[in-house]
């Protein structure tokens, strides 16, 4: 069933908000304290009734339950003061006072479902395709009762979060992924609908204090799982523990994900060979730490930079080979420690942003010979 008010509307099966059709991004428990107070809006709702719907009867702060009312109140284009749609009654607590309507799910859900699909595809199509690019689907809860699921989608959040951090990785946004909430789907259908190479899915289960998380990685074009592992932890600080699994999620697929893009790339043929595929190749070069690899890198990462001089990722990787030729190889090291400090520079601060100061020219230490005085 759904509710309906102004141009709202509410799917708690789908955990979804609405407005004119789009999706409001709404944090769990706002959600719920709005659904709460909608099904129930031919009544005043106490402050008690919604710590014990809401939060389990767990203890909370009226400040928080304030911030969560407020909350719901932007969602839906409604202030503290105006208190259109939700009014707080003094001493008793909150009553829904907008004119709502219930309706029962449509036949076509999945046709409409299908829509939304269609043109969260049609929005990922044209993006970066040439870097990796990877899905985050929703997490499922494998714990009873559905107030636990806000765990689950905080868990895909966070993991949505983390990865964006990754320059060379292309992450779909939480509106489309989070579309994919039925079980069953095949993963080839998702990656074809999203434009993506890679998902990432798993599931909740908390039982009493403890949580486990499972994840798994999977190619999206062969359907294989490239990496799966599970995670356990204590539920002491919830919030703390959704950072610390997604750090642990993320140091674990990433080279997974890396690996993967490296033989992909030595499977492509050298006239379909884009710039990403070229640092990709160049990769392990660099860290073969051999000569004939640093001078087969450096040729790769040159083709790199002539196509895309802004690949800041390129010119880290350029610099830490003519780093290593210092090191390893004293033919040539004071212009290797020149074209180092060149590519370090591209990387600190891009061509695009005045430079208000300039790395300085560090010389190569000469070493110093220490005579000694003859003794008398």
């Amino acid at each position: 069933m759904t509710f309906q008010f102004q141009c709202y509307t509410i799917d708690p099966a789908r955990r979804e908000l609405r407005r004119s059709g789009e999706l409001v991004h709404v944090e769990p428990q706002v959600f719920d304290v709005l659904v709460y107070l909608v099904e129930n809006r031919d009544r005043v709702v106490t402050k008690d009734e919604l710590f014990a719907n809401v939060w389990n009867g767990r203890i909370v702060s009226e400040t928080t339950l304030s911030s969560r009312v407020n909350a719901a109140r932007r969602a839906i284009g409604d202030t503290g003061s105006r208190q259109a749609l939700i009014q707080t009654v003094a001493r008793r607590g909150f009553r829904f006072v907008g004119e709502a309507t219930r309706k029962e799910a449509a036949a076509s859900k999945r046709v409409g479902l299908k829509a939304e699909r269609t043109h969260a595809a049609e929005a990922s199509i044209g993006k970066a395709t040439e870097k990796p690019s990877i899905a985050v689907l929703p997490f499922a809860s494998m714990s009873d009762g559905p107030d636990q699921n806000y765990f689950a989608i905080g868990m895909a959040e966070g993991l949505i979060n983390s990865l964006s951090h990754m320059r060379w990785l292309t992450v779909i946004a939480r509106n489309s992924s989070f579309l994919y909430k039925e079980p069953g789907i095949d993963a080839r259908t998702i990656a074809r609908e999203l434009n993506v190479r890679y998902l990432l899915e798993g599931s909740v289960y908390k039982g009493g204090r403890v949580v486990r998380i499972t994840a798994q990685l999977t190619d999206a074009d062969s359907g294989a799982h490239l990496w799966s592992d599970r995670f356990d932890g204590g539920l002491k600080n919830v919030f703390a523990l959704q950072d610390e699994i997604a750090a642990r999620v993320l140091g674990a697929i990433e080279p997974h994900l890396r690996g993967a893009e490296i033989e992909r790339a030595r499977r492509k043929g050298p006239d379909n060979l884009n710039a990403y595929d070229l640092y990709l190749r160049a990769l392990p070069c660099a860290y073969a730490y051999t000569q004939e690899g640093r001078t087969q890198a450096l040729e790769l990462l040159s083709q790199v930079l002539a196509n895309d001089p802004k690949f800041v990722e390129a010119h880290g990787l350029a610099a830490w080979c003519h780093i290593q030729r210092v090191w390893a190889e004293s033919a040539q090291s004071t212009a290797d420690l020149a074209s180092a400090h060149k590519h370090a520079e591209a990387v600190m601060l891009p061509r695009t942003m005045p430079r208000p100061w300039r790395l300085p020219r560090m010389p190569m230490p000469v070493p110093r010979t220490i005579t000694r005085r003859p003794s008398k």
